[in-house]
């Protein structure tokens, strides 16, 4: 099984690059598809771990961000609790209403399934999953306001997320974080979405062109 779309040969490098990220939009898309219609029983394909590490990172800044707007400071309680109760709003119940699409996973064309059932987890599997991984972006986004020349030990406060998303890659054959083992989850890709990462390509190429002439 794999996508086997072939873009038309256009007249141009600039119709080349518009047509190849087309391709890789519609290849990304039919390889789940076939995954959950084929007779075969068989695991959807690996999201690429850039793709969901730009859609977590999505979550972080728009939690920051919410967090900040509601008073909560770095390093502090209250601001903990801030982050935690927008970051657990974003991540678990927004999914739950969403068929498992954070804000971030919805921007890149991902979704979050139950591993057993294929299907969208239970609140208990969120609330464990999100509980860990807040916890890790909590720490991360603390230890990076608060980094500078005179405070090096902030740096430390990014481990605990590391070793986290650290194991997705220390495993090519599931790529699972652990959050996502905890919690029996993983990412796959979903047809809704508003495709920012091949937006931004296609913006790209698009802007080269210009300069190009």
């Amino acid at each position: 099984m794999g996508c086997k779309l072939k873009s038309a040969k256009a007249d141009s490098p600039f119709l080349d690059s518009i047509a190849s990220v087309s391709t890789e939009q519609s290849c990304f898309v039919m390889d789940y598809d076939d995954a959950l219609t084929s007779s075969v029983p068989s695991r959807a394909p690996k999201i690429p771990l850039g793709r969901r590490g730009w859609a977590f990172a999505t979550d972080v800044f728009a939690a920051s961000f919410l967090s900040a707007l509601l008073g909560g400071g770095t390093f502090s309680l209250a601001g903990a609790i801030s982050f935690l109760i927008v970051w657990f709003g974003l991540r678990a119940i927004v999914p739950l209403r969403n068929r498992g699409q954070s804000p971030g996973r919805w921007a890149f064309d991902l979704k979050l399934i139950d591993e057993r059932y294929q299907g969208l987890p239970s609140f208990a599997e969120l609330s464990k999953r999100e509980a860990i991984a807040g916890f890790g972006a909590w720490l991360a986004v603390t230890g990076l306001a608060n980094l500078g020349p005179l405070t090096g030990m902030y740096v430390l406060l990014l481990v605990p997320l590391g070793i986290d998303c650290g194991i997705a890659f220390a495993d090519p054959a599931e790529q699972l974080a652990f959050h996502d083992r905890a919690s029996g989850t993983r990412i796959v890709g979903s047809r809704r979405g508003y495709s920012l990462d091949l937006k931004v390509k296609k913006w790209v190429a698009i802007i080269r062109q210009r300069v190009k002439q």
